[in-house]
């Protein structure tokens, strides 16, 4: 996981992704586009992966968990997402453990972080967000 970490800052990036046959894939858009993109057109990527993510809530981890990744590090990490990667098996750690993910002005929850709290099945996690993009474009 080090490696992941170290070239998720030291690259700038948002998420990192080793997949089971040990790419590294980069990325480099906010939010959670990257994940979904992974888990629609490329599932295998996530699949049994080691993940180093800037921030993730529940719908990264919504994602996480449809994809079948084994291990999650995140700079920033909701207790909602810890406790749902937790429920599913999924290893996780963190720097900082919050209540909820902000917004990216930082004066409000992630919109999607506000739609994924009280939701615990990821399949429904992951509608809300295809909707929210859906309704957002």
């Amino acid at each position: 996981m080090k490696q992941l970490i170290d070239i998720l800052h030291c690259e700038h990036l948002t998420l990192v992704v080793r997949s089971s046959d040990s790419t590294i894939h980069r990325f480099k858009q906010r939010g959670v586009k990257d994940l979904l993109t992974l888990l629609q057109e490329r599932p295998q990527v996530l699949n049994s992966a080691l993940v180093a993510d800037k921030a993730v809530g529940k719908a990264a981890a919504s994602c996480m968990i449809k994809g079948g990744v084994k291990h999650v590090h995140a700079d920033v990490m909701s207790e909602p997402a810890l406790a749902l990667l937790q429920t599913h098996g999924v290893e996780a750690d963190y720097v900082h453990l919050v209540h909820h993910i902000i917004n990216r002005t930082g004066d409000d929850w992630c919109p999607l972080e506000r739609l994924s709290y009280n939701e615990s099945n990821p399949d429904m996690i992951i509608s809300r967000i295809k909707a929210f993009f859906s309704s957002n474009s």
